[in-house]
């Protein structure tokens, strides 16, 4: 299924309503939705809807600002009473949530784009020096870091497994081609997969399986476990996006101004 923009903007309109008519309930079947309390990850939670327990006020205005040397691309996550983001001058910051001093910053050897993830007292981003890191969220401290061939400007996200016998990963792309499953306590690969052009969005995470789109202009689906490929679904463009997943559905836009429905279990467009 393709939309126009019109058909686009009416649609999120009308899930914005019912995604709010569903939290008024305590209900928002199909959909995962961050708590109230904290922003862990690029668009709140792993299948990447960006819904939120939390009520904004309607009457937003700055409580404080930070100053950074250069630009900020990376998405802010929230945990813990911080506030981590990536610069465009190599650091990550972790800033107090209250009033936006820095707390501690850790130094990469280029551009941080990517958004950062907050699991288990360590936060977890990519640079475009080619790594992926992981540090402790108290101080900074480095953990591990693991080397891919290319930039990784994506946020990384999370697999947690629901059955035995399979430990959560980190799941996140770089501009080598591949996507990886990295061990969250030793940064070790537990597989890869090969695509044909780079990975710059996020991966979506959703009933045991990924899906992402490169600019090989293809939506790839993935069994996380072993890293094997259930779909491959033709964009017939470019995606650089991340896409959403509700119900098996993947919601995403490519290069050629057009958003698609995927519907997963099918693997064709919708």
């Amino acid at each position: 299924m393709k939309f126009s923009f019109a058909q686009l903007l009416r649609g999120s309109l009308a899930l914005a309503t019912g995604v709010a008519l569903s939290q008024a309930r305590g209900q928002a079947a199909g959909v995962d939705v961050a708590p109230a309390d904290a922003w862990p990850m690029y668009r709140g939670t792993a299948s990447l809807t960006g819904v939120s327990e939390s009520k904004l006020d309607t009457s937003l205005k700055p409580l404080w600002t930070f100053k950074a040397k250069e630009g900020i691309h990376s998405t802010a996550a929230i945990a813990g009473g911080k506030v981590y983001v990536g610069c465009d001058d190599g650091h990550l910051y972790a800033l107090d949530f209250k009033t936006g001093k820095k707390r501690w910053s850790f130094k990469t050897d280029d551009i941080v784009e990517s958004s950062p993830l907050v699991h288990n007292d360590h936060v977890y981003f990519g640079s475009s020096d080619g790594f992926v890191y992981a540090v402790a969220s108290k101080n900074g401290r480095l953990l591990w870091k693991f080397e891919t061939e290319d930039r990784v400007l994506g946020a990384p996200n999370l697999f947690e497994p629901s059955g035995g016998g399979v430990k959560p990963a980190l799941i996140v792309g770089s501009y080598d081609f591949r996507l990886y499953s990295l061990d969250l306590d030793s940064g070790k690969s537990n597989w890869h997969y090969e695509t044909a052009n780079y990975i710059n969005g996020s991966p979506a995470v959703s009933s045991g399986r990924t899906a992402f789109g490169g600019c090989d202009a293809v939506l790839h689906v993935i069994q996380l476990a072993e890293g094997k490929k259930e779909k491959q679904i033709d964009a017939e463009a470019y995606i650089v996006g991340s896409a959403a997943v509700v119900d098996d559905m993947a919601y995403i836009g490519h290069y050629e101004n057009e958003f698609l429905c995927i519907d997963i279990k099918a693997g064709k467009i919708a």
